[in-house]
């Protein structure tokens, strides 16, 4: 059988407006393909939600990849560990309370959840800016991220979405939009966000998970985000309150 570069290109651009199409109206719409936000998409998906993840990078997986500065391994407690082992992912305890993992198998295997279970990522979009309905977030307004970084005036496009989790991580990209662009105050103590603090791993890992939580009317905020919402501090490489916090953006939003 010869192949014909133009039934590449075809299947490649029918197959992907497909998806898009169908993706265009979502219950929930995630920004950021870090630890959390796969977390999340896996076990809403898992729930019969219809779940899209928009990653402005070509990979997935956030920092979680590198493990800490390049060590391709990543700490998680004892709690965090459960999360691992629904997964099945190899974890060997360092000492009590401390475990460590390989940050290969667990980004891939985490996103291979999430997309058997129903979620769709699209990488290499951004969110530049939200659509807000009555005070309330009802959708994302998206472009491709190499439109963004060549700095071209290019108009975007929009999908809506009951709910939307920002895991983009310290930069909490969404409610920034938020909070430039719309008349809305966030459920912080002073209505916008407050920003990360220095390295605290502790105190970080608590309130990565206490700070997860609707920060506006349809918009949460998980991993990194959250702390950064709510003035917490940076965790650094240890990884177990990214992904319980996943799953509890995925339970609350299910609830409601």
């Amino acid at each position: 059988m010869s192949l014909s570069e133009v039934v590449i290109t075809r299947a490649i651009i029918d197959r992907f407006s497909q998806k898009f199409m169908e993706y265009s109206e979502l219950d929930v719409a995630i920004v950021g393909g870090g630890p959390s936000g796969l977390v999340a998409a896996h076990f809403l998906a898992k729930a019969g939600k219809k779940v899209a993840i928009f990653e402005r990078k070509l990979s997935i997986g956030g920092g979680m990849w590198g493990g800490g500065m390049m060590f391709n391994e990543i700490v998680v407690q004892t709690e965090g560990k459960e999360i691992l082992d629904m997964y099945g992912i190899t974890s060997v305890e360092y000492q009590p309370g401390y475990y460590t993992a390989d940050a290969i198998e667990c980004v891939s295997t985490i996103c291979s959840h999430a997309v058997k279970a129903g979620a769709k990522v699209f990488n290499c979009m951004s969110v530049e800016d939200v659509i807000i309905r009555e005070g309330r977030v009802t959708g994302l307004v998206i472009s491709w991220s190499p439109v963004e970084m060549a700095g071209l005036h290019v108009d975007p496009l929009s999908v809506a979405a009951t709910y939307v989790i920002d895991a983009t991580g310290h930069d909490t990209e969404v409610l920034r939009v938020i909070e430039r662009k719309a008349d809305v105050a966030l459920r912080t103590r002073t209505g916008k966000i407050m920003g990360e603090r220095s390295m605290w791993a502790d105190k970080a890992e608590r309130l990565t998970i206490e700070n997860t939580k609707e920060v506006c009317t349809g918009v949460f905020v998980a991993g990194m985000a959250a702390n950064a919402a709510f003035g917490g501090p940076r965790m650094g490489p240890i990884f177990g309150g990214m992904l319980l916090s996943g799953k509890r953006v995925a339970d609350m939003i299910i609830s409601a």
